[in-house]
């Protein structure tokens, strides 16, 4: 969902910077916990940046439902870091293996640091299909802000991804993301957002990593933007 940035000078726009950088999967990780890192950053071709690590905790409930907390930072152009507010995040897988595609359930909610902000919600499916080695997933994401007294709409999100399973400690990818306006009143492309580029992905030991560079546009400016997640297993 949004980051709730006090940056709308860099950002005016800026969607759920989580579900814009990372992919939300579907897996069975019942009674797997997890320290949880994400980082992202967005250099804009006519100058500055913005950058966000996370850090959470996640554990598999049962065999169909993830949980995780997460709290962010946000910073501009290398300075002026500050605590955004916290996230709960818990995605429910709905089937698991008896259909040729998976699908999940997720559901996002953020509680900013600054009361006047309010909540944002996010909810949507997430599908997953398997062709021999290559995964494929497709998400859509519906975003809306709230009780902060402005005028918000329900916005439209989603996100791609190709992965080659190759080895276990290194598969190769592409991944997409974008935002498209209100959700039944698209805006016009110039405005929207869509970024994608190569991706790879791998586990080693307790360590689960994936990293991504994307290229297109962010809040309807042309930027390339990196993204990383590391996950301590246990």
């Amino acid at each position: 969902m949004r980051k709730l940035l006090a940056l709308a000078v860099l950002l005016p726009q800026i969607a759920l910077a989580e579900t814009g950088y990372y992919m939300v999967t579907t897996y069975d990780v019942a009674g797997q916990a997890s320290i949880d890192y994400k980082y992202w950053n967005a250099h804009f071709k006519n100058g500055g940046t913005v950058a966000s690590p996370e850090i959470g905790f996640g554990y598999g409930v049962t065999p169909r439902w993830y949980t995780e907390l997460s709290t962010q930072w946000v910073q501009s152009n290398g300075r002026h870091t500050r605590n955004t507010g916290i996230e709960w995040q818990n995605d429910f897988l709905l089937t698991q293996g008896q259909y040729e595609v998976d699908v999940a359930l997720h559901t996002l909610v953020e509680r900013s640091r600054r009361r006047e902000d309010g909540y944002a919600l996010e909810i949507g499916p997430v599908l997953q299909a398997q062709l021999w080695r290559t995964q494929l997933n497709f998400n859509l994401f519906f975003q809306r802000e709230m009780d902060n007294g402005e005028d918000n709409e329900t916005e439209l999100a989603y996100q791609w991804q190709i992965k080659q399973r190759w080895k276990s400690w290194f598969s190769p990818g592409l991944q997409g993301f974008g935002e498209v306006g209100k959700w039944n009143d698209w805006l016009p492309s110039k405005k929207q957002s869509h970024r994608a580029g190569p991706a790879f992905f791998g586990q080693a030991g307790h360590i689960k990593y994936e990293a991504a560079y994307l290229f297109g546009r962010n809040s309807g400016r042309a930027a390339n933007s990196f993204s990383m997640r590391a996950q301590y297993l246990f």
